[in-house]
C-alpha cells in the first residue's frame, strides 16, 4: 500500500518513537480470515517438585562399651552382658546358643563349666592326654549339665579348622581332629589364652598376658582380637620369654627373680602394645605380688566367661555337626579374631 504524498517533495515523517515506559499492551489479537481471537493465556510454570526425602541415617557400628555386668540366678557372674555391649557380642543374624559348655584345656588339668553352673569340673591332663581322651571326659564329667555347643580353649596356636599345631604339654593327635563329629554338637575352638582375653576384655586397646604351663598372649583392640606368641620372644641369649615366665622358669629361678621378670616384662609389653590396661592370667597370676600402674588380676573364671561370649564372634571357625556344612567365617562390625 502507497503512502499518501505530503507537500512538496518531503518524505513522509517517521512515525514517533514509542515512549521510555511504554504502558502495559493489552493482550495481543490474532485475525485468522477475518476472525478477530484473543492470544492463548500464558501457561502457568509448573509447580516445583517436591523435595527428594533424605537419605536415612547410617548409624556407625556399635562399638564395644564396657557396661554393668549383671548375672540371673544361678548363671556365672560377668557370663551376661547388657547393653551396647552385648550388641557388639551377638550374632544379630543367629542367636547364641541357649546352652553353651565351655571346655578350659591346660598342661595339667582341664576345666570345664556348663552356662548356668557355678562350680567348674576337672579332670588331670599332661603328656598322655590325647583328644579321643578329652571327648571321653566331655561325655563324663558334665553329667547333667545341659548344652547345645562347646568352646574349647585350646593350648596352641588355631586356625579356621581347629589345631595347627601340637601342643607341647599333651598327648599327639589335635591336628585335623573332628570334635564336632565326635561330639555331635557345633564346637568352636579358639587358643586358650585368647579366650581367657575375651572373658576378661572391658573395651578399649588390652593385653592379655598368662602364666601358666607357659605364656599365653592375646591382644584386644577396639573390635579385632589378635592372638600373639610372644613367648617366642628372646629374653637373653638363652632364654625365651616363654622359658623364663613359664613354669619351668618360676621353679628353675625361684620366686623373687620370676617376679622380677614378670614386672619387668609387663611394663615393656604395656609401652611396646600401647595398652590402655594389661590383664594378667593364668594359673600362675595368683605369685605375682605387686602390679604395675594399669595391671589387675584376671579372675579364675573369666575363660568361662571368653568361652561364652565366643559364640557372639561371628567369625570364629565353627566346626559344624556331622551331616551339616559350615561356612567360611566372614567378619561383621562386632569383634572378630585376625
Amino acid at each position: 500500500m502507497a503512502h499518501p504524498k505530503a507537500d512538496g517533495n518531503e518524505p513522509p515523517k517517521a512515525p514517533a518513537p514509542p515512549s521510555v515506559n511504554p504502558a502495559p499492551l493489552a493482550p495481543p489479537v490474532i485475525t485468522v480470515s477475518g476472525v478477530v481471537a484473543e492470544a492463548p493465556a500464558p501457561v502457568a510454570p509448573p509447580p516445583p517438585a517436591p523435595p527428594k526425602p533424605a537419605a536415612p541415617e547410617v548409624l556407625p557400628p556399635v562399638s564395644f562399651v564396657p557396661q554393668p555386668v549383671t548375672a540371673l540366678p544361678g548363671e556365672l557372674p560377668g557370663a551376661r552382658v547388657e547393653g551396647p555391649a552385648a550388641v557388639a557380642l551377638r550374632d544379630a543374624r543367629e542367636p547364641a546358643p541357649a546352652g553353651i559348655l565351655v571346655i578350659d584345656i591346660g598342661g595339667t588339668k582341664v576345666k570345664m563349666l556348663a552356662k548356668g553352673q557355678t562350680e567348674p569340673r576337672k579332670v588331670p591332663s599332661g603328656k598322655q592326654f590325647t583328644p579321643a581322651k578329652l571327648v571321653e571326659a566331655i561325655r563324663l564329667l558334665p553329667g547333667d549339665w545341659e548344652y547345645d555347643a562347646i568352646s574349647i580353649g585350646y593350648p596352641g596356636q588355631v586356625g579356621a579348622h581347629g589345631p595347627r599345631s601340637e601342643p607341647g604339654n599333651l598327648g599327639p593327635g589335635w591336628v585335623g581332629f573332628d570334635f564336632s563329629a565326635a561330639l555331635d554338637k557345633p564346637v568352636k575352638i579358639i587358643n586358650d589364652a585368647v579366650m581367657q582375653a575375651l572373658g576378661s576384655y572391658d573395651g578399649g586397646r588390652m593385653l592379655f598376658l598368662g602364666l601358666g604351663t607357659g605364656l599365653g598372649s592375646a591382644l584386644i583392640a577396639g573390635q579385632v582380637i589378635v592372638p600373639l606368641e610372644l613367648g617366642r620372644l628372646r629374653y637373653d641369649d638363652d632364654r625365651m620369654l616363654g622359658e623364663v615366665l613359664g613354669r619351668r622358669g618360676l621353679e628353675a629361678i625361684g620366686r623373687r627373680s620370676w617376679r622380677r621378670a614378670v614386672t619387668a616384662t609387663i611394663t615393656t609389653m604395656m609401652h611396646a602394645f600401647l595398652a590402655d590396661y594389661v590383664v594378667i592370667g593364668g594359673g600362675n597370676a595368683k605369685m605375682v605380688k605387686e602390679l604395675p600402674p594399669g595391671v589387675r588380676l584376671g579372675n579364675n573364671l573369666t575363660a568361662f566367661r571368653g568361652g561364652y561370649r565366643l559364640w557372639g564372634v561371628e567369625d570364629v571357625w565353627v566346626m559344624a555337626s556331622p551331616g551339616g556344612e559350615t561356612p567360611e567365617p566372614t567378619a561383621q562390625e562386632a569383634l572378630r579374631v585376625v
